[in-house]
């Protein structure tokens, strides 16, 4: 936003701003100071349009998936929103790794691409994941999915990814043979995600993830594919997720992908203010 010449402010629960409560109708007698009615109802007096990043709880995962702080946001500010992460997605990611994608092979249409899941130490939330599959299916990639057992996505994000795949000539396969996963392919993206078997069910999910720590990112595996180059959100663990060798390597896109966070959001205030004033 400052370089494209506005006035940044930020605010962050426990830090500058204090929590908000995001259902209707209950007694607020507890932690929380205001209602996001009133809250983002100011904030949007103040501001030319907001940006609101929000963690899932955790602990209900129909709840996390109505996004309830994205869409109150939504709702009550009266100014366009940019989504910098939400429970279910993370759409300015996803940009900047459509971009990405674009440098380093001209095109995702067609080329052999692998969303592989990887070993943390905890739980994370399935935004990055969810929207980089949407986004890979929509440019027409030819798109593996390999997760472990119970690590299966969101269905709904699933059958819309397919049918991306399919509007736009792509394909989606799902597998959890990862050594095959790794054949041929020209773009490794790795990223770890919560069980949705064991959600909201810390004890039962870091036993099952404890079992999963071979499912990281080699050197081995990558010279399966053709000529990969291996991209990741940050941060990233290292010999955890993806080992030294390959981050410190020639196939790293890592500082490129994060570089591109900025022009692709760039682009999108730019585009929300021509829209908008």
């Amino acid at each position: 936003m400052s370089k494209l010449g506005g006035t940044p402010v930020t605010l962050s629960v426990g830090g500058d701003a204090w929590a908000m409560e995001y259902e209707d109708g209950v007694v607020m007698d507890g932690a929380a100071a205001e209602h996001v009615r009133e809250g983002a109802g100011v904030l949007g007096r103040y501001c030319d349009m907001l940006g609101v990043r929000s963690f899932p709880a955790g602990k209900d995962y129909a709840k996390d998936r109505a996004e309830p702080v994205l869409l109150s946001f939504v709702e009550h500010s009266g100014v366009p929103i940019v989504n910098l992460e939400s429970s279910l997605s993370h759409p300015c990611q996803a940009m900047a790794d459509a971009l990405t994608l674009r440098q380093r092979l001209g095109g995702a249409k067609g080329r052999k691409v692998l969303l592989t899941w990887a070993y943390h130490p905890k739980a994370l939330p399935m935004a990055v994941p969810n929207s980089f599959l949407l986004a890979a299916a929509r440019l027409g990639a030819d798109l593996i999915l390999a997760r472990p057992e119970g690590y299966d996505l969101d269905g709904e994000i699933l059958r819309e990814a397919k049918e991306n795949a399919r509007q736009s000539g792509g394909t989606l396969t799902v597998t959890e043979d990862l050594g095959r996963a790794y054949e041929g392919v020209e773009a490794v993206y790795a990223k770890s995600w919560g069980s949705l078997a064991d959600y909201g069910k810390p004890e039962a999910e870091g036993q099952r993830r404890s079992r999963l720590k071979d499912w990281r990112v080699t050197e081995d595996r990558m010279r399966r594919g053709k000529d990969a180059f291996f991209m990741h959100c940050l941060p990233v663990r290292r010999n955890a997720v993806v080992d030294d060798a390959v981050l410190d390597g020639p196939r790293s896109a890592v500082l490129d992908e994060a570089e591109n966070r900025l022009h692709a959001q760039r682009a999108v205030l730019e585009w929300l203010a021509r829209e908008n004033w």
